[in-house]
């Protein structure tokens, strides 16, 4: 049986972990950090009651621009649903990064939809 997700994604450019402790103190649920290179944060998910909020430290070359640091994120088991809803999403917009592995497992793609809102889609592994 496969599942979904719909939630934000913010890059916090370095202070993930200090964010996402501060809002799995605040609003509770289960926190999921993953460490990279230089014990960076390269994805953190927390779940609480039916919420998901997706985070990373960014990439320290690439820096977002004030409105750039956040996108919607969807996500889930379905590769093929998912696939289709990326490949949606990106008709009359911009791909920033296709549909791609990742080190933590599963995919991962960014994109600009035609309406100028930032997605990011996650395939994740089984």
């Amino acid at each position: 049986m496969s599942r979904q997700y719909l939630g934000p994604y913010i890059n916090f450019q370095g202070r993930a972990r200090e964010a996402m402790e501060l809002y799995q103190k605040v609003l509770g649920g289960k926190l999921d950090l993953q460490a990279g290179p230089e014990n960076r944060i390269s994805h953190a998910r927390l779940e609480a009651e039916g919420a998901v909020i997706i985070a990373s430290d960014g990439h320290p070359d690439y820096p977002p621009t004030i409105g750039d640091n956040m996108a919607i994120a969807v996500g889930g088991t379905d590769r093929k649903w998912l696939t289709k809803v990326f490949q949606g999403l990106a008709e009359g917009g911009k791909i920033k990064r296709p549909l791609g592995p990742q080190p933590w497992g599963g995919e991962v793609g960014f994109l600009i939809d035609k309406f100028g809102i930032n997605w990011t889609v996650n395939v994740e592994a089984n």
